[in-house]
């Protein structure tokens, strides 16, 4: 008869939430603590697409495809670049048959939070460290107090993971990249001129060595990301973000000389102005099996965004583990199993997302981004046709 660990999982992410909800079916017990006070503590991030052999998959194994699809925003696939004179270089607005449909990070948090009872999460747990008993076991210190025993603790906290030390000493290094992340509100109604510009998923602009990406989220709400090759402590001696006016006209002149049409995007964004410095852990990053622990997602292989992967891996992760620890009687062999196998797996798309962060804001401008565009089109077009 197969016996199971004592499972600890450390982040209420994507991959958390996926891994608790398939062991969850499977009769099989674990915890989630999470150091956010609730569900809707803070905002969860923007518009993602979950890819058919890697979030869909997961879903489709947690038993949640259907609700998926309730959340899924097939027509909002489309592409569009432009250059800063607000020409129009490319535009795939037909995407609404593609297999990589948008979904609001909010929603799929929200839906995989519904799949579970109350008591599996525990919020306002944040991690402080993870101790090791004499038996080869894990307590678990938080703010708030000590609980354990476990036999299993995977680190699904993200790319600060305080579960990753215990068995790999690499810190995700700065890419050299920053984004500045702003937001436009019910921009339909508001700014149906903006609404037209972006159309019916996002839009890239690439110029004078920086760039532009907005994207279509959920509620008619627009996000968008001012894209910089600069050092990692730029945006803070750049920005004032606790005085968002000032934020978003020293943001505004970072393009001068772009057309109005597409400086509008910004200056018609609210006051969630913030910076996001892009790291990564070094592609291969791996580590040497240690009873007991384990990662998943960002804490295993935190990459940069623009290969769209990161989501998609992390519930990937939690998929492939479950099923490891379903499968085989010992579930320290499996545990083993699922690490040498997401090793491997996770090279290809770290190495193409480090490729993507070292060419973006090239002096070729948006050359590259337009080659990208109509390869993905192309690609496409021959998974429908065939």
């Amino acid at each position: 008869m197969t016996s199971y660990p004592r499972i600890a999982i450390i982040g209420a992410g994507p991959g958390g939430l996926t891994l608790a909800r398939i062991l969850y079916q499977a009769g099989v017990p674990a915890i989630v603590f999470e150091r956010e006070e609730h569900a809707l503590s803070r905002p969860q991030g923007g518009t993602l697409d979950l890819h058919v052999e890697s979030g869909q998959l997961a879903l489709r194994r947690a038993g949640l495809y259907r609700e998926f699809l309730a959340i899924a925003r097939y027509e909002d696939q489309g592409s569009r670049l432009y250059d800063k004179r607000g020409a129009l270089l490319f535009a795939d607005d037909d995407a609404d048959e593609s297999d990589r449909p948008e979904v609001d990070r909010t929603a799929l948090r929200q839906t995989l939070l519904a799949s579970l009872p109350s008591e599996v999460i525990r919020w306002n747990h944040g991690l402080r460290e993870v101790r090791p008993r004499d038996d080869g076991t894990y307590d678990l210190v938080f703010e708030n107090g000590t609980v354990g025993p476990f036999d299993l603790v995977v680190g699904a906290d993200g790319s600060w993971s305080k579960v990753r030390p215990l068995v790999s000493s690499y810190r995700p290094q700065y890419s050299g990249i920053t984004f500045i992340e702003f937001g436009i509100d019910d921009v339909d109604a508001s700014h149906p001129d903006l609404a037209a510009l972006v159309g019916r998923g996002k839009i890239g602009v690439e110029a004078d060595g920086k760039s532009l990406i907005v994207q279509r989220n959920g509620n008619a709400h627009l996000r968008g990301y001012a894209i910089f090759r600069v050092p990692a402590d730029w945006a803070d001696r750049t920005f004032d973000f606790a005085a968002p006016a000032k934020a978003r006209a020293r943001l505004m002149a970072e393009f001068e000389g772009w057309t109005p049409e597409i400086l509008r995007l910004i200056e018609a964004s609210n006051d969630h102005i913030v910076s996001r410095p892009i790291y990564a852990l070094p592609v291969g990053h791996h580590w040497q099996n240690r009873i007991g622990i384990t990662l998943l997602g960002d804490a295993a292989h935190v990459m940069s965004p623009f290969g769209g992967e990161g989501v998609n891996m992390a519930m990937l992760d939690a998929a492939e583990l479950s099923r490891q620890l379903l499968e085989q009687a010992d579930w320290k062999l499996a545990v083993q199993a699922y690490e040498a196998e997401m090793f491997e797996r996770v090279i290809e798309p770290a190495e193409q997302a480090a490729e993507a962060v070292a060419t973006e804001l090239s002096h070729l401008g948006a050359e590259l981004s337009l080659q990208h565009y109509k390869a993905h089109l192309e690609a496409r077009q021959k998974n429908t046709a065939a």
